[in-house]
């Protein structure tokens, strides 16, 4: 695509209603997550049964709940962030790198929750209702978690957009096609072909999974699994495919549609797949002294693998807009 004009300089985020609504809907929800949190950290079982797995390793859960807590409170930070003017002097990696683990940890929560509500409507078992497992948490816990991180998902996302727009939007104008040549082409078809063909690993398991097969899990989760852990591996399934669609449309540029397709796609699957994947290697290992809870080979495996998946599409990501971004540096007022 041609280039007619330098890089706009970056305005201010715009304090108009909108965003300000925005703001306060996102802080707010996490409130409830944050409350809860700190009460656990300070020795409240509210909303956790007598007999919960959680109650046997309180150090260690105060701890897990402590870290949790502050990521929930980097959300208010990045809230404030996209929305005050301050906001438009971050480096551009201090802001995509927590934004990226926001979507990555939230994306696969907010298609999920809905997805297993729908199985429940249709008579199906989720998470803590089947296989004859200890208890993990009270279900309005469920209800009142999810509900906030889907609301905060759908705010600080919206902020992030309008924030993306008025500061890189330059960066994802026109289509595919138009691309100009590029000299680094062959290392991002390069590195695209490789994420894909790794992806092949988690994503055939995740889909096998998804259809009910238990190869590879260990003995805790073919017990508990359920029709809801179904639905969840098949959104799994779903992120992995969009994250393979939108690097190899960035590398391979023989599509007519707009650059912020394939830009979203990469975006939203390879945060998913990577950020998914660190956070099942730690619940993996969370009951590492009960034998049926042990990760099996395979688990571990394909947990490494979609971190190390997640981690190449990102990069093949960044460094098309890092070219691209120089192009419109370079190019004539």
């Amino acid at each position: 695509m041609t280039q007619t004009s330098a890089a706009p300089p970056a305005p201010a985020p715009p304090t108009r209603s909108p965003r300000a609504l925005l703001r306060a809907v996102a802080i707010a929800s996490c409130l409830p997550y944050m409350a809860l949190k700190a009460a656990w950290v300070a020795g409240s079982h509210l909303g956790i049964p007598d007999d919960s797995v959680l109650l046997d390793h309180r150090a260690t859960m105060a701890v897990a709940n402590a870290g949790t807590l502050l990521m929930d409170g980097a959300v208010v930070v990045l809230t404030l962030l996209l929305t005050r003017p301050w906001g438009t002097r971050v480096p551009a990696w201090l802001l995509a790198l927590p934004m990226w683990t926001a979507t990555g940890l939230l994306l696969p929560i907010m298609a999920g929750f809905p997805l297993q509500l729908l199985v429940r409507a249709l008579g199906g078992e989720t998470p803590g209702e089947g296989g004859g497992g200890r208890p993990f948490l009270e279900e309005w816990v469920f209800g009142v978690v999810y509900t906030g991180f889907i609301v905060q998902g759908l705010a600080l996302g919206t902020l992030f957009a309008l924030y993306a727009r008025d500061r890189w939007g330059h960066l994802w104008r026109g289509t595919l096609r138009e691309l100009p040549d590029s000299p680094t082409a062959p290392a991002l078809r390069a590195g695209a072909v490789a994420a894909s063909l790794l992806a092949l690993v988690p994503g055939v398991l995740h889909l096998l999974w998804a259809c009910g097969a238990t190869v590879g899990l260990n003995e805790a989760r073919i017990a508990e699994r359920t029709a809801g852990d179904s639905a969840l591996e098949a959104v799994y399934v779903v992120c992995v495919a969009a994250g393979v669609a939108g690097v190899l449309l960035l590398a391979f540029r023989r599509s007519a549609l707009p650059l912020r397709v394939p830009l979203t796609l990469g975006w939203c699957g390879s945060a998913a797949t990577a950020c998914w994947g660190g956070w099942m290697s730690v619940g993996a290992l969370s009951g590492a002294d009960e034998a049926a809870r042990q990760p099996t080979a395979a688990m571990v495996l394909i947990y490494a693998v979609q971190m190390l998946v997640g981690t190449l599409m990102v990069t093949v990501g960044a460094y098309f807009l890092a070219e691209r971004a120089a192009g419109t540096r370079d190019a004539p007022a």
